[in-house]
């Protein structure tokens, strides 16, 4: 059998280490998992609630449109139904992108160090991505837009940008909108905007209006504590949503998952304390890198990236003998980890092994 041409050398995703996996390989009892920026409170008790109530409806198919969902979320964005699609897990959209706008030889632009998803889905259509340099770790818009050619067809913005964190203040992404060609579409991947409490950040859903190339995108994987049910969405014109739907598969997201995204988006007050707990955990971690003398990013949503001065697959390594999940292997930044900013006492426990962990591999802080 012949594949694609294209996916031959392709590398394949890889998460974070499940809990399990690391518990019977190295016979450990007590794991704790900052690998995957989950929320460690988990979603709303109402969320639950709902995802209980709706078990005994799982021999009937999910409603193909998420109707209620697409009407709630409509209303809670201040968008119309037609504004809204629907995938499993954001990362689906993005993946529908390239499979709606994608043809061999195109050309499409991001960061050189963000989510990987968008390369590799590129890759699959046999699109061109022309990965710019960050600047300090945050989108170089100007280099960005010098790279847009005849071919371009879509500009990634991963906002906050994962791994390192950092965000493009909203004057940045304005002035970049303003100059991209309005035929090259413009995706704003918002999936932690939500732990965002900077005030010079933008709400990617307050510029569609005036940008019709925009598409903005978000999840209830991060902040809702839903990642195990995989639902995320995209925001745009009907037009673009449009052509993206005639390539969606029909039943897309469970009926679990639009019972429990529903419920949660009805709890903004388990929201709003996620996000308050979230900053006292960065705050937490900060400090804690600060008294270690460890560079990081600053950090916007759930999660820290902390240059910890060694190859940072070793340290990576020896925190997860002590039981702790982190995030290393960045390619353009082989000294740093990433950690998901978990509860006080599970930050306190990955701080504690990390002074170990440099102790005994002896870096130079």
């Amino acid at each position: 059998m012949n594949p694609k041409p294209n996916i031959i050398n392709l590398p394949v995703y890889k998460p974070g280490k499940p809990i399990d996996e690391v518990k019977k390989e190295l016979g450990l009892s007590e794991v704790i998992k900052l690998a995957s920026n989950e929320n460690p409170y988990g979603p709303s008790p109402s969320a639950k609630a709902a995802i209980i109530a709706d078990l005994d409806n799982l021999f009937l198919y999910p409603d193909g449109a998420a109707a209620d969902l697409t009407s709630a979320l409509a209303s809670h964005l201040g968008v119309e139904n037609d504004n809204i699609i629907f995938g499993c897990g954001s990362d689906e959209i993005i993946a529908l992108i390239t499979r709606a706008f994608f043809l061999p030889g195109d050309e499409t632009i991001m960061a050189d160090q963000t989510f990987s998803v968008y390369k590799s889905n590129a890759d699959i259509e046999g699109a061109v991505s022309i990965e710019v340099p960050l600047a300090n770790g945050t989108h170089d818009l100007d280099a960005m837009l010098a790279a847009v050619t005849e071919r371009t067809k879509v500009i990634w913005i991963c906002n906050p940008n994962n791994p390192t964190g950092t965000i493009v203040p909203e004057e940045a992404l304005v002035t970049f909108l303003n100059a991209v060609p309005a035929n090259v579409m413009v995706v704003l991947d918002e999936a932690y905007s939500e732990y965002v409490t900077d005030l010079s950040y933008s709400d990617g859903i307050e510029l569609l209006a005036k940008y019709p190339n925009l598409v903005v995108l978000r999840t209830f994987s991060k902040i809702y504590g839903l990642a195990a049910l995989r639902i995320g969405y995209g925001v745009a014109s009907p037009q673009i949503i449009k052509l993206i739907n005639q390539v969606r598969e029909p039943f897309n997201t469970s009926r679990l998952a639009q019972a429990g995204a529903l419920a949660a988006l009805a709890d903004q007050d388990y929201v709003q304390e996620c996000r308050r707990l979230n900053s006292a955990g960065i705050i937490q971690l900060q400090g804690e890198f600060k008294r270690l003398s460890l560079d990081f990013f600053p950090a916007h949503g759930n999660f820290i990236m902390v240059d910890v001065r060694k190859p940072a697959t070793e340290v990576f390594d020896a925190l997860l003998r002590q039981g702790i999940i982190v995030r290393a292997g960045h390619r353009l930044y082989p000294t740093y980890i990433r950690v998901t900013v978990g509860s006080t006492e599970q930050n306190k426990a990955f701080i504690a092994a990390l002074e170990r962990v440099l102790k005994d591999q002896k870096v130079q802080v």
